[in-house]
């Protein structure tokens, strides 16, 4: 870590010299989602270099923030509770983020990591207090996810299950999410399209899921 130390002692440095490198975020924010194999990790950050993927996780693991662990004959990556703490933080920057994202590009893409973080980002557990549990399936590009609410509880897996709403949305669900767009008007204009259940609950899903523009 020396070749990247600030030479400053603040709380601010040491976590830049500790998380701060090209994609060493990215690989928290994948591995709050669940352990990975290395091969999961390199599929859901497509563009990270083999070298470079293998230098941050030597690195988060000499800084205690993530482990190699045994599992089903193989090894996986998981975050260590020093590297959980991160959560927050990553959450902060996600909606910080939103607010900068402006029109997708061609060659960016969607992955169901990353989507499940957003979508944990978005939710409004105040909010989903008030309402009845709803379950959606979502299939939002390429990451099929199924969505619980119940109460103030989300989860959200990489699954194909029973839902109240199935629906189908690319990145301009964005709009819906920053209240930029209806319910109603974001399925006419087509950026959610009905696969099964009540349009009713895409207003429902806008209320729970939501971020400031």
């Amino acid at each position: 870590m020396a070749a990247r130390e600030y030479g400053q002692y603040c709380g601010v440095t040491r976590a830049l010299e500790l998380v701060g490198e090209r994609w060493a975020l990215l690989i928290v924010r994948d591995l709050l989602v669940g352990p990975r194999r290395y091969g999961e990790l390199a599929t859901g950050l497509p563009r990270i270099p083999s070298n470079i993927l293998a230098a941050r996780l030597k690195e988060l693991q000499a800084a205690g923030v993530l482990r190699r662990v045994p599992h089903s004959r193989t090894v996986v990556y998981e975050l260590t509770p020093y590297g959980r703490e991160l959560e927050p933080v990553v959450l902060a920057l996600g909606a910080w983020g939103f607010k900068a994202m402006g029109e997708p590009r061609a060659e960016q893409v969607i992955t169901p990591d990353s989507m499940t973080m957003a979508l944990r980002t978005a939710f409004r557990s105040e909010v989903a207090s008030a309402l009845p549990p709803t379950a959606y399936m979502a299939h939002l590009g390429p990451a099929a996810l199924h969505v619980r609410v119940d109460g103030a509880a989300l989860t959200v897996a990489r699954r194909e299950a029973r839902a109240d709403l199935v629906f189908s949305a690319g990145p301009d669900i964005r709009r819906l999410v920053s209240g930029e767009l209806s319910a109603d008007r974001a399925i006419a204009a087509g950026v959610v399209q009905v696969l099964r259940g009540s349009d009713d609950l895409v207003g429902r899903f806008a209320d729970t899921f939501h971020l400031a523009a």
